[in-house]
């Protein structure tokens, strides 16, 4: 479980995160991201502080699937076009966003997840199906099994994420 204070204008999502990790126990995540007018994330930047470590990570894409993390390439991201940190179900809006959908369609994207507190980096198959009007089935295709309904407001905006985040305001 865990708050978020998010504030979104064109382009750029300010957030910060008062989360709680069974290993690291409590931490703080703040992030910044931007992206095109074409949803597609162009740079994350996220630092994460614990009782025991503070920890930054800085990445860049040009928004056809090439990263850089802390300046260095990450080949095993290329194709990934979206991010997914957890544990913020903001994220999670960008495909929604990018991929226009119809009710009944599904769509598969490979994402790079960021998991804190440690923000490790790596490439992820997700996949989405359109259910309603404003609701979808995220499905990790990695073989984990984990899926979500995930209602949206008008905007496309995760509204609720079961049993991790449901919005207040």
């Amino acid at each position: 479980m865990g708050l978020e204070h998010l504030l979104l204008s064109e382009n750029v999502a300010d957030s910060i995160i008062l989360a709680f990790d069974e290993q690291h126990g409590p931490f703080r995540l703040i992030y910044r991201l931007t992206w095109d007018k074409l949803w597609r994330l162009r740079e994350a930047d996220m630092a994460v502080t614990t009782e025991s470590f503070t920890r930054t990570l800085t990445l860049k894409t040009d928004g056809q699937g090439h990263w850089q993390g802390d300046g260095q390439a990450i080949i095993d991201l290329d194709g990934c076009i979206d991010i997914d940190i957890w544990p913020t179900p903001f994220t999670n809006s960008f495909p929604i966003w990018r991929e226009p959908m119809a009710v009944g369609e599904r769509r598969e994207f490979r994402t790079v997840w960021v998991c804190a507190p440690d923000l490790t980096v790596r490439a992820q198959p997700q996949g989405y199906t359109r259910l309603g009007d404003r609701l979808y089935l995220f499905e990790n295709i990695d073989g984990s099994g984990f899926h979500a309904k995930l209602p949206v407001d008008e905007e496309g905006i995760v509204l609720d994420y079961p049993d991790l985040f449901r919005r207040v305001i």
